[in-house]
């Protein structure tokens, strides 16, 4: 429901209440200019990159009582709370993982703040409790994750998380006595683990400080002597995955060029060998993702297919990529993955931003297609080779995370979880529109809101998107998604350039030199959003997380008139400098880099920080980050605030949540979860004006 809070409630949170420190504090600024080539770019907060410095502690202290104010004050809170405690405190669980009749995975319960790892032995036998993170640590700030399980399902390989580090630690358990081993692999940032079918060992992933590099480790020794597999010669602006085919013979190991995605190496080991991995591709422009079953290596490529295709190869004679079989062919929709099950190909298909998937039979042949409940998103698939069962967690706008189960054999889907969501789905409409940009590109772009809803030009709209590494935007569940919907606004999620959704071609017309096209997309959807009479500027609130927060300051810094409030989390802000900061030379092949002379040109045209401009009247801004973010470094959101506070002409508030235990990679305890939803959503009613009671 619509009401006129946006004037007074803009008003308070731009004052907060009264204390007698400044809100937001003052800072500092200093004359630092950097010369690059041969233009001046000032830095006048780059003393808040030092982030355990005491004034930037005491900087991010100042922020956090200012802003834990203004968002403490906003009315409704405590409704809005509510609801999204309703949406999020219900069972979740999992994909499970199949390992020779037992069932492994991950499940939290209502009452509880993490996520437990359990096995079940058969698929209705009785659940029991392998890893409870809850006594890790008092806050629940420690978490676990199951990585892999040996297929005679004796050994469960885990990570342990502190905050929301990437850097995790790596334990083994013995799951019939449920005793740990004591094998264990320092905290690091891993890629990948994969254990031996009779649990003698386990291939992994790690970055070390010359590089990525795949090791081998005998269970019962030191990790310090695992023995090096692969990897000499890659510097850190690589990643390295390792998979083992079922049977243990054959080790995959694919090579990223960056998270860019622009290329990729294939090399396979026989294990029984000691002779090092040989080659299958690398020296192409091109991606290659493989794995390798019944002895034969299958493909996922865009090489010469922009909406990729399989190849495979026989492991006894790889030969060249030009001489592999081609068994499933390139069509008008994009092949977003693969998997090896069941003794079949199940392929993952995106046409026209919804999932379709597909089962082959390794020579090509269409098996069967797998129905699935609506258009939606799948966010994960499990099985295995010799199992007919397949697992898919489905979702949809309207659809919290479903576990489905197929037989690959009968064809027969059935549901083996599904959440208590207090939802009804034929409650909600799920359009989706197409738009022009500014080049007469068309867009796709979905809508999600209450049926009923009356297009008056003043609905409150939630626009959402991401834009970037080949990745897919589609209609995934999220509870601030229904929470806007139940409140009489719109969810909308535009599906831009730099992703996936249209192969290849699409990915590369939003990257590097290209990316502005990314920001003309999401600025042309609020246009079409306001001229279709959906909302109005002071009505439009945006969002985005990394590489969409580097989207939302992109086109808050370009089209501050456009938009009543901005969300900004995780996110990439300063394209000046941001590859200086680990692990950020993954993303050069994406982005670019400002060491580069015409790189850099364009990165400055766009690079939020840079471009905020003193006396500019700008929306209403919330930045959150937090010091667990080891992936994007927060400084960008440190340096951001500051910059913006000190710009802005209007009187929105310009806010920065900082966390000190929050970080990119999730595992963080429910309640945590909820408050930051909380926090996002009472700060985008308060702006534009929704009563979120």
């Amino acid at each position: 429901m619509v009401s006129s809070l946006a004037s007074s409630s803009a008003a308070t949170l731009a004052q907060g209440p009264a204390t007698p420190e400044k809100c937001p504090p003052a800072t500092r600024k200093d004359d630092v200019v950097d010369v690059i080539h041969g233009v001046s770019v000032a830095d006048p907060y780059r003393w808040l990159e030092a982030q355990k410095s005491p004034e930037t502690r005491a900087w991010i202290d100042a922020e956090d009582k200012c802003t834990a104010a203004v968002l403490d004050a906003v009315p409704d809170r405590t409704e809005i709370q509510a609801r999204l405690t309703e949406l999020m405190k219900v069972d979740s669980i999992g994909l499970p993982r199949e390992r020779n009749g037992v069932y492994f995975f991950e499940k939290r319960r209502t009452d509880q703040e993490l996520s437990v790892i359990y096995k079940r032995v058969g698929l209705n036998g009785k659940e029991q409790v392998l890893i409870d993170p809850h006594p890790l640590s008092p806050d629940h700030s420690t978490s676990v994750g199951l990585m892999d399980v040996s297929h005679d399902a004796s050994i469960a390989a885990y990570n342990v998380r502190m905050g929301g580090q990437d850097e995790i630690s790596v334990h083994f358990l013995d799951t019939n006595t449920l005793k740990p081993l004591p094998d264990e692999l320092p905290n690091a940032r891993y890629f990948s683990a994969s254990l031996e079918p009779d649990a003698r060992g386990a291939y992994y992933t790690t970055m070390t400080a010359a590089g990525p590099r795949v090791f081998h480790h005998v269970m019962g020794s030191n990790s310090s002597t695992d023995e090096e597999i692969f990897g000499k010669g890659f510097g850190p602006d690589k990643i390295i995955f390792c998979k083992l085919s079922e049977d243990g013979r054959y080790l995959r190991i694919l090579v990223l060029y960056g998270s860019g995605i622009s290329r990729s190496d294939l090399y396979v080991k026989d294990t029984q060998s000691r002779e090092p991995a040989i080659p299958i591709v690398n020296d192409t422009e091109a991606v290659f993702y493989g794995d390798v079953e019944g002895g034969n290596l299958y493909i996922r490529t865009n090489w010469k297919a922009p909406h990729w295709r399989i190849l495979a190869a026989n492991l006894k004679n790889p030969g060249t990529k030009d001489s592999w079989t081609e068994i499933i062919h390139e069509s008008d929709a994009t092949i977003q993955n693969f998997n090896l099950y069941g003794g079949k190909i199940l392929a993952q298909y995106v046409r026209n931003a919804t999932v379709q998937l597909k089962i082959f039979e390794t020579n090509g042949k269409l098996a069967a297609e797998v129905p699935l409940p609506s258009n939606g998103a799948v966010n994960g698939i499990s099985g295995a080779w010799d199992s007919h069962r397949v697992f898919v967690n489905f979702e949809s706008f309207n659809t919290p995370p479903t576990i489905l189960g197929y037989d690959v054999s009968t064809r027969k889907i059935d549901t083996w979880a599904k959440p208590g969501v207090p939802i009804h789905p034929d409650d909600y409409a799920i359009e989706q529109v197409w738009y022009e940009s500014k080049d007469k590109t068309r867009v796709p772009m979905f809508l999600f809101y209450k049926k009923g809803l009356v297009r008056d030009g003043q609905r409150p709209v939630l626009l959402m998107g991401y834009g970037g590494f080949d990745v897919n935007s589609t209609p995934e569940y999220r509870a601030f998604g229904v929470a806007v919907a139940d409140h009489g606004g719109i969810f909308a999620l535009a599906n831009l350039r730099g992703g996936g959704e249209f192969g290849e071609a699409w990915h590369k017309a939003g990257m590097m030199e290209h990316k502005q096209n990314v920001f003309d997309d999401f600025i042309a959807a609020g246009e079409w959003l306001i001229s279709n009479r959906y909302t109005t500027s002071s009505k439009l609130g945006i969002a985005g997380g990394s590489n969409g927060g580097l989207l939302v300051g992109a086109v808050e810094t370009q089209r501050p008139d456009l938009f009543g409030a901005v969300v900004c989390l995780y996110p990439l802000l300063d394209m000046v400098r941001y590859q200086k900061f680990p692990p950020a030379q993954w993303w050069v092949p994406e982005y670019g880099s400002s060491d580069d002379a015409t790189q850099f040109k364009y990165l400055l045209a766009y690079s939020p920080l840079q471009n905020v401009k003193d006396g500019t009247k700008y929306p209403a801004t919330l930045f959150i980050t937090g010091d667990s973010d080891t992936r994007v470094n927060p400084l960008h959101a440190r340096k951001m605030a500051a910059r913006m506070q000190a710009a802005n002409a209007s009187d929105h508030p310009i806010l920065l949540l900082y966390d000190t235990k929050s970080g990119h990679s999730g595992g963080r305890p429910l309640n945590k979860e909820i408050e930051e939803y909380t926090n996002v959503v009472s700060f985008l009613f308060s702006q534009l004006g929704v009563n979120g009671k």
